[in-house]
């Protein structure tokens, strides 16, 4: 049985974590919602001691064959776009190891005749001489398709279902494989038949009902951390962030919601990462990272080559899957979203110091997995 089987069947059992992390998002006072902080942050320390873990995203196409309403990348927008060549991306991956990243999310839009799946396995062995850690983010997969990644150096696999709402899930997705809400959802199950070792799952805030969608994602939580035991599973709360399109969005979280929510899943889940990005403006970020979370995005661009300006001479325009030339300018290729967060990467790292936590560049070693 896959998670898709077990959202379908209407009269599946609800566990006894799931009600308790329902009633948990019940609305709450102040002073309730305080308790669950220190709380939170309580169990944060006992599981993963006072340890943040920085990591960068390094986007290396923004090509998609998907129209997904929200999304920057979709297939129908006008915008610049681009593949770094390995060169260029190897370009990218140092300038960011020499600002102290040991850890690197390669990210990508979806499309099968610009982002082969050879080019990506050259892309991870390229970046794999660079940084010991190598997360993907990339067009889901079929298991066979998923292993040479793997052996090729790629440690994790993330995959954010945007909406577990059905329904709401086939309004925003209008054309390209993505569709296939099923295939998505199963995308973690099939990466860890492949041999990822770490799960990043997640809902896009925003298109449907948080509440809602927070008890799909946590059974999603608990559904993975029985079936892929062997995995570290993490989790992203990520809210809709302007990009191009301007898709707005259908519902609101709150700042104060989204504390309840991180709360909610550290509470119930306390062996779980949780994942934040920068999204987030700063100052939020700090007062997060003091009651939950455990990895944290910093110094970020979410366009290709936008680091260093890679790519300049090779943008583009694509339609119906072609190429439409392009004039060079500055601007460089489209951002997947916009971000709140602009600090650097020290920056970051000295706000996480000075309340008393630890940032940590790097957590473990190739050495480690051939021994």
């Amino acid at each position: 049985m896959t998670f898709a089987t077990l959202l379908k069947n209407p009269s599946r059992r609800v566990s006894r974590i799931l009600t308790e992390f329902s009633r948990r998002l019940d609305p709450i006072d102040d002073a309730g919602l305080s308790d669950m902080a220190r709380q939170s942050q309580s169990i944060s320390r006992r599981f993963f001691g006072r340890t943040i873990r920085l990591f960068a995203p390094l986007y290396f196409s923004n090509e998609c064959i998907n129209n997904c309403a929200y999304c920057g990348f979709s297939r129908d927008n006008r915008i610049l776009r681009v593949t770094l060549t390995l060169d260029q991306v190897e370009q990218e991956a140092r300038y960011l190891a020499g600002r102290g990243f040991r850890s690197l999310l390669l990210v990508s839009g979806e499309h099968p005749k610009f982002i082969p799946n050879r080019y990506v396995e050259e892309v991870i062995e390229r970046v794999s001489q660079i940084v010991p850690s190598i997360g993907l983010e990339i067009a889901p997969l079929e298991t066979e398709d998923y292993r040479p990644l793997v052996q090729a150096g790629a440690e994790g696999l993330v995959v954010y279902q945007e909406t577990y709402d059905r329904d709401v899930y086939a309004t925003l997705h209008t054309a390209g494989p993505k569709r296939d809400f099923d295939w998505r959802v199963e995308c973690p199950e099939r990466g860890y038949d492949a041999g990822f070792r770490r799960l990043g799952i997640g809902a896009l805030f925003g298109l449907s009902d948080w509440r809602q969608e927070a008890l799909r994602l946590a059974e999603h939580v608990e559904y993975l951390l029985r079936r892929c035991w062997r995995a570290q599973i993490t989790i992203a709360l990520p809210r809709l962030r302007p990009a191009a399109g301007g898709f707005v969005p259908k519902v609101k979280l709150s700042d104060r919601d989204l504390i309840q929510l991180l709360c909610a899943f550290r509470i119930s889940f306390p062996q779980i990462g949780i994942v934040l990005s920068t999204r987030e403006p700063a100052a939020f970020r700090d007062l997060l990272m003091t009651i939950g979370v455990t990895t944290m995005s910093a110094g970020s661009c979410t366009a290709p080559g936008g680091y260093t300006g890679q790519g300049q001479t090779s943008l583009h325009y694509t339609v119906r899957g072609r190429f439409s030339e392009a004039e060079i300018c500055s601007d460089g290729a489209e951002p997947q979203f916009a971000i709140d967060d602009h600090r650097t990467p020290s920056q970051v790292a000295e706000a996480i110091s000075q309340v008393g936590l630890e940032p940590v560049w790097k957590d473990w070693d190739t050495a480690i997995a051939k021994g």
